[in-house]
């Protein structure tokens, strides 16, 4: 499996993420250990998680996702060979299971944050910690508008800084990036570093898909190019949808049939699904599963330091490894930008 150094870091990682957000979920402990495995088969050294997971969140079982890796990894005895990364959930009132629902991203909640993933996790380091998203109001999940009328005392990112930088010096967490973010977000992170001495951001972990390309054409391409920021790209497949399993049967077994539509309503708008089909049609005309060329796609993205995968089956997960071996011809690229054109962002 390729590897590539994400930002300015040492950390050397597969271009295929293993994303953990189904496992407590979808996914028992047995299953995520199984994933694990294989992954670990497969070559991939990279396992992304977050404190807030499962998902959909909920307080019976937020924390299960890091205590099935945390179990794993006492087993397998395999964390020298992984890079782990895991995730602090912004401010969210309605998640009143996190720290009272009063988390944020000042001193006191990151390293309760930190302190708590540690344990689960069974691990004494993290190697990569992620903010997962801002403080400050920001259009994220869905709105893509920003909101002046939704402002808010957010947590000045000098001071989520300061604490980051004192919890690598205890060696509680070796590198940190941001999720979510934008490309005020990123400029600011990293002037706020280089202005104080403080540690410098290394990755960014945004939506990036078929039917959500923004990362293109809202200038973030450009920012984490010229200032080192590794793009690690969630949600290739929206959500599934783009593996066209529920265009072909409505029905389908997944998160967009199992949990309420309320929970991810973008992938659901009808130009997402008009979208879809001509690219399952695009896939299918040559020889490729649609999840195939949705992934591989992804994985070809020059811009893109490594793609976040999630199974709920070790079948999908096979097809979603294997799909980084696929390389697509000009022609399909091209004829991937012109539904592009027609169908621009609908996911986003």
């Amino acid at each position: 499996m390729e590897r590539t150094t994400l930002g300015r870091t040492d950390l050397s990682v597969t271009k295929v993420c293993l994303g953990t957000m189904t496992f407590g979920e979808q996914n028992t402990e047995a299953d995520a250990h199984s994933q694990l495995d294989y992954a670990i088969e497969r070559g991939i050294n990279f396992i992304d998680t977050a404190e807030m997971y499962p998902v959909p969140p909920s307080a019976a079982t937020q924390g299960s996702t890091e205590r099935f890796i945390g179990s794993w990894l006492k087993k397998s005895g395999a964390r020298a060979r992984i890079v782990l990364a895991t995730k602090a959930a912004g401010p969210n009132a309605s998640q009143t299971w996190i720290r009272g629902g009063k988390h944020n991203l000042d001193a006191a909640n990151i390293r309760a944050a930190v302190d708590a993933s540690l344990g689960r996790l069974q691990t004494d380091y993290i190697d990569l910690y992620q903010l997962h998203w801002p403080s400050r109001n920001v259009p994220i999940f869905g709105a893509n508008q920003f909101d002046p009328r939704k402002e808010r005392n957010g947590v000045p990112i000098e001071d989520t800084l300061a604490v980051l930088g004192e919890l690598i010096k205890e060696g509680k967490i070796r590198h940190i990036g941001v999720s979510n973010e934008s490309p005020w977000g990123v400029c600011e992170y990293i002037k706020q570093a280089e202005m104080k001495g403080l540690p410098r951001i290394a990755t960014i972990q945004n939506l990036y898909n078929l039917t959500a390309r923004a990362f293109e054409s809202t200038l973030l391409d450009e920012v984490c190019f010229r200032e080192e920021v590794s793009l690690l790209a969630y949600s290739p497949l929206a959500f599934g949808q783009l593996s066209a399993k529920y265009i072909d049967d409505p029905k389908a077994v997944g998160r967009l049939s199992i949990y309420p539509p309320t929970w991810s309503p973008r992938y659901l708008r009808p130009a997402v699904l008009d979208a879809t089909r001509e690219y399952a049609a695009l896939a299918r005309e040559n020889g490729m599963s649609p999840a195939q060329m949705a992934l591989a796609w992804c994985y070809s993205r020059w811009f893109v330091g490594s793609t976040i995968i999630g199974a709920t089956t070790l079948a999908q997960l096979k097809e979603n490894i294997d799909a980084f071996e696929t390389v697509l011809p000009v022609d399909v690229m091209k004829r991937i930008d012109e539904i592009h054109a027609r169908y621009t962002n609908p996911g986003q």
